[in-house]
């Protein structure tokens, strides 16, 4: 049995590491002291979509040992830091990146080769606020492949570990998938403005059609570079497609509708605004600053993804979150000053 380390015990690395060690294997968590001394004293306490219980799992705030396998489930700006300040224990490892957006394979792949790197996609939803306690909002799915090759024995083994606790499965395109979900995740940056649950947000006509414009903005890129998208278990490209197509009213009743029927536990907070409330910096770099990045590549402006990344800045800066209103200001503001240009 493989000895697993798993480095960022937030929501999401917490919650595979409870039922990875529920289901009998090795696994110490490495994460912040006050987190770490929560669990070493009282367990890993888990609500939500994988039952109640208490995972009696090992923690640590540092990594000092060699793992077989090895989860990397930091955010996306703190995966160099990671990676360096845990590379002599990594040497033999295989590290499977967990992270949203689109760079974290390339990032670790300046420390390690890359046939060490396995590329997950993962829409699990959990939220992490208190220390020594997750919740599981949305039980989702993992994706499994290799950025820098074809999957391999190598990704079957941990596919088939982690679908003994969660439903996994192996893409031949796993870079397609992780653009999907970026496309996807092009919204998250909309509740961390608000202060809102995903489904509050999309309740509001204003912000669910602002949702589907900058999605249509992502695909526009997509499109322009060439990508081909990969359908994930819990959304496809046609879905994503047909938003594009629709008029923008009725693609934000659908969009709207569609997370109306997802069977969640409890709020659905987005990882970026978990981070705003817990005072930490968001991954919006890696999200909708990707599309502005590869955009800027590929000549497609992105109006609306950059001012929304000047946005979600200015509430990490303030800590003061935007109504309906002011995002509709700011976005008409914006709007008017590049019709100016």
């Amino acid at each position: 049995m493989p000895r697993i380390a798993i480095i960022g015990a937030g929501a999401i690395g917490s919650v595979l590491g409870a039922l990875l060690s529920r289901a009998g294997h090795d696994v110490t968590l490495i994460g912040r002291p006050a987190h770490v001394d929560r669990i070493q004293r009282d367990g890993l306490h888990v609500e939500g979509a994988f039952g109640s219980f208490v995972a009696s799992v090992s923690a640590a705030a540092t990594l000092d040992f060699q793992p077989d396998l090895a989860f990397l489930t930091v955010k996306t700006q703190d995966v160099l830091a990671a990676v360096q300040a845990n590379q002599q224990f990594l040497t033999d490892a295989l590290v499977v990146t967990f992270q949203n957006g689109i760079r974290s394979d390339e990032l670790v792949a300046k420390f390690l080769p890359p046939t060490q790197i396995i590329s997950a996609v993962v829409t699990l939803n959990a939220s992490y606020l208190t220390p020594g306690t997750v919740t599981v909002v949305y039980p989702g799915s993992v994706v499994l492949g290799r950025s820098f090759g074809h999957p391999d024995s190598h990704v079957d083994a941990v596919a088939a570990m982690l679908h003994r606790v969660i439903a996994t499965q192996v893409s031949a395109n796993i870079v397609g998938a992780r653009w999907l979900k970026l496309i996807v995740n092009l919204n998250n940056a909309l509740p961390a403005l608000t202060n809102l649950a995903f489904h509050e947000v999309l309740a509001e006509p204003y912000l669910r059609q602002l949702a589907v414009r900058l999605m249509r903005e992502g695909l526009h890129v997509v499109n322009q570079a060439d990508i081909h998208l990969e359908s994930l278990p819990d959304v496809s490209t046609t879905l994503i497609r047909l938003l594009a197509r629709l008029p923008v009213q009725l693609a934000g009743g659908l969009l709207a509708a569609r997370a109306r029927r997802l069977a969640t536990r409890g709020p659905l907070l987005v990882s970026t605004l978990q981070s705003l409330r817990r005072g930490r910096s968001t991954e919006i770099d890696y999200l909708n600053g990707e599309v502005v990045r590869v955009g800027h590549e590929h000549n497609v402006p992105t109006p609306l993804n950059a001012t929304i990344v000047e946005m979600v800045h200015q509430t990490e800066q303030t800590g003061r979150f935007w109504t309906v209103d002011a995002i509709r200001a700011r976005i008409s503001a914006s709007a008017r000053s590049q019709h100016a240009v």
